[in-house]
């Protein structure tokens, strides 16, 4: 009850002034009373303790009252020393000398120094506390003192100001009238507010200019320095056609006075001048020349030749500038054109030799061929055989002169090639042939495709055909098979030669059939067949069908031959034929196994992906300098990048300093000093891993086969054929980036 007496919101003077009457009421009460039961004594002890509770009270409302006093006194001088700090912020500000001003993280306008905004006094009014910068960017874009480009608009100029405004960092130059420069540098505060600096840059700009200027005029005279001391004639025209720049060179070869180069001619004028004693060639007519010059879209680059006088030719090139001006330049070709009619001259003379030294080497060709026919009968039976693909070769290589087109003619050229390539295989199985009656015959076994071995003999057979008038079809056949490569060139070249040889009309077939584990290669003809008492002679030395037959078609040894080949391969090989039907013999060859490491010279390989052999690079180890550089310049030829060394130490010296591998090792197998090529690819792999190689070598022994089969080296047989060695390296790469 006594709580509700007292006012909570009362000063405690007034709280302890009416606590004060209630106790006196109470203590006049209890004196008063005639209880006798105690009561009034129980009044008294309840007013005492309510006396110390408002002596408490009002202790505790005393001390809030100094800590409230204690705070205002702090708040009262925190107020001061903040205006006194604003009071320094603005005085420093104002000091600063260049425009400043501050917009908080709303990006609204907080402070600003007298100088901010300074040379636009038509919005400087507006620069108060409060003002948006977008507001801001607005006045100053429709600010009178601003001077912008013709194209630009005061709402470009705004648009791009705010979007500059979202980097942190931000520096410009603002051109105003008056030709006067302010830079503007626009920063972000920590806080995400934004301070802007306005420095007055005309000055700088001036001398910016001025030194602008002075580097114009050393460019200039450096530019005339440099066209007075070119052998060309240049002469340079403006967008309206008149004449800006020339050189001593041009009015020399132009054959115009120098006085008559004015500043401004008219392009027309010195065309006029020079109309009398030039004459235009390759198909370009002063007409046209006209046109370009008065073209009014772009002008594509013009070159063409002219005759200047009597003797003197100048090769002319017009091209146009970025701002529709032209440059013509005039170039003295006289020298060069006589050049080249000599020798075209010479060209014509050379080629009259040529024929004329080809005719002797056809004649020497003709010897040869009658000395050949001289010698054993053995080596005869071999070059019969030769003569085949050489025939070829030269009934190809004659053709070139026939007037071809250029795809027939590298057609042509690539069927003369893989002539000439089959004249390699015959000749290097000449000693091994040798060696089939002494019994020291070895057998090199390697995979190889069937059809690599059908194109090489259609490309040298087929010109033969057709000259007997015969028809000559190779089946394609996509199987690999496992047998020695020039023993089985040679098997099929004699039985297609003796079936061309003895077929008079019809054609000849060539074609494969499969066979579980085997394929057999068949040669049909429509030739006078062999009566079945014959079959078992024509395989004897010296014997043949025709006992009248000439020399020239053969000794008699090309069966002989086949049939101890077949035998030595273990190739079966049968016959059937009837007197007026034709003929086929037929030889059955094993298929390759799924894999295979030794790559002989009709491997199993893909066709090389050109784009992928552009990221190779090999390290090649080859003793031989001649060797080396031809293996060099053809793997380059294909994209390939070669790192060149001689010896294995060479190679490992070179991998470490340059750091890098390559994708695969090519190594000839006899190096210097006794090392081989299969040592260094071991001492390759010690030191950078297992890094992919393979081995060039000439050495045909089983040994090396077989130590190549077991380590998984490619082995490339010399001679070396290129597209062999390139799908070797495609592979190698294939294996790398599919790992």
């Amino acid at each position: 009850m006594i709580e509700s007496l007292i006012n909570p919101d009362d000063p405690p003077d007034r709280q302890n002034e009416k606590l004060l009457k209630i106790a006196e009421a109470l203590m006049r009460r209890v004196e008063e009373s005639t209880d006798a039961s105690g009561a009034a004594y129980a009044q008294f002890q309840r007013a005492a303790v309510l006396e110390q509770e408002v002596r408490a009270r009002t202790f505790d409302l005393e001390r809030a009252l100094d800590l409230l006093n204690d705070s205002n006194a702090r708040l009262a001088q925190a107020n001061q020393a903040t205006e006194a700090a604003r009071a320094d912020l603005a005085n420093a500000i104002e000091t600063v000398q260049e425009g400043f001003a501050l917009f908080n993280l709303e990006e609204k306008l907080v402070l600003c120094n007298s100088r901010f905004g300074i040379h636009m006094p038509d919005i400087q009014p507006h620069l108060v506390p409060g003002l948006q910068f977008t507001e801001y960017v607005e006045l100053v874009s429709r600010s009178r003192f601003l001077s912008l480009p013709e194209a630009v608009s005061p709402w470009d100029w705004a648009k791009r100001r705010i979007a500059r405004h979202a980097d942190d960092h931000v520096v410009f130059n603002v051109r105003l009238n008056g030709n006067r420069w302010m830079q503007v540098s626009e920063h972000r505060t920590p806080d995400g507010g934004t301070v802007i600096l306005q420095t007055d840059v005309t000055d700088i700009m001036r001398i910016e200019r001025q030194e602008r200027d002075r580097i114009l005029d050393d460019k200039a005279r450096l530019i005339r320095a440099t066209l007075e001391h070119i052998d060309q004639g240049v002469c340079i025209f403006d967008s309206k056609l008149r004449l800006i720049g020339w050189n001593n060179r041009a009015s020399e070869l132009l054959a115009i006075p120098n006085a008559q180069f004015q500043m401004g001619a008219q392009f027309k004028t010195l065309f006029n001048r020079l109309s009398t004693t030039i004459r235009f060639a390759q198909g370009v007519s002063d007409a046209d020349l006209l046109a370009w010059v008065n073209r009014t879209s772009e002008r594509p680059p013009l070159r063409f030749e002219m005759h200047s006088g009597r003797a003197k030719i100048l090769s002319v090139f017009a091209q146009e500038m970025s701002d529709r001006g032209f440059v013509i330049s005039f170039t003295d070709v006289t020298a060069e054109r006589k050049s080249a009619q000599a020798l075209y001259d010479s060209k014509a003379l050379l080629e009259q030799r040529v024929a004329a030294r080809t005719e002797e080497l056809a004649d020497a060709l003709k010897d040869a061929e009658r000395a050949n026919a001289s010698k054993s009968r053995f080596v005869a039976a071999a070059s019969h055989d030769l003569l085949q693909p050489l025939s070829a070769a030269k009934l190809y290589v004659a053709t070139l002169g026939s007037g071809l087109n250029e795809t027939d003619a590298r057609d042509v050229a690539a069927k003369a090639e893989s002539a000439l390539s089959s004249v390699e295989h015959i000749l290097d199985a000449l000693l091994d042939i040798s060696k089939l009656d002494s019994g020291r015959a070895t057998v090199h076994l390697s995979t190889l495709p069937i059809d690599d071995v059908f194109s090489q003999l259609e490309d040298s057979f087929r010109p033969v055909a057709q000259a007997k008038g015969l028809e000559l079809r190779v089946v394609s056949c996509g199987a690999l098979v496992q047998s020695d490569a020039s023993y089985l060139r040679r098997i099929l070249q004699n039985l297609l030669s003796n079936a061309i040889r003895y077929t008079e009309a019809g054609k000849v077939l060539v074609g494969a059939r499969r066979r579980k584990d085997s394929i057999v290669i068949e040669v049909w003809d429509t030739g006078i067949g062999i009566a079945p008492d014959q079959r078992d002679i024509i395989f004897q030395e010296f014997q043949r069908v025709h006992s009248d037959a000439s020399a020239a078609e053969g000794m008699g040894l090309g069966l002989a031959i086949v049939e101890r080949a077949c035998v030595l391969l273990k190739h079966p090989m049968e016959l059937r034929s009837g007197l007026g039907k034709g003929s086929v013999f037929s030889v059955e060859v094993p298929l390759a196994k799924p894999a295979s490491h030794c790559y002989g010279r009709s491997a199993d390989l893909a066709s090389p992906d050109t784009k992928v052999l552009t990221r190779a690079v090999v390290l090649l180890i080859e003793n031989d300098e001649n060797l080396r550089t031809a293996l060099t310049m053809t793997m380059e030829s294909w994209g390939v990048q070669v790192l060149e060394c001689e010896s294995q130490a060479q190679a490992v010296g070179l991998l470490q300093e340059i750091g890098i591998l390559p994708d695969i090792v090519v190594a000839d197998y006899q190096l210097n000093k006794g090392m081989t090529g299969t040592e260094a690819i071991d001492v390759l792999w010690q030191e950078f891993g297992p890094l992919p190689a393979c081995v060039i070598s000439a050495n045909r022994s089983p040994e090396l086969t077989e130590y190549c089969e077991d380590v998984g080296l490619p082995l490339l047989r010399k001679p070396i054929d290129a597209r062999h060695l390139k799908s070797i390296i495609e592979i190698a790469l294939k294996g790398a980036s599919a790992a």
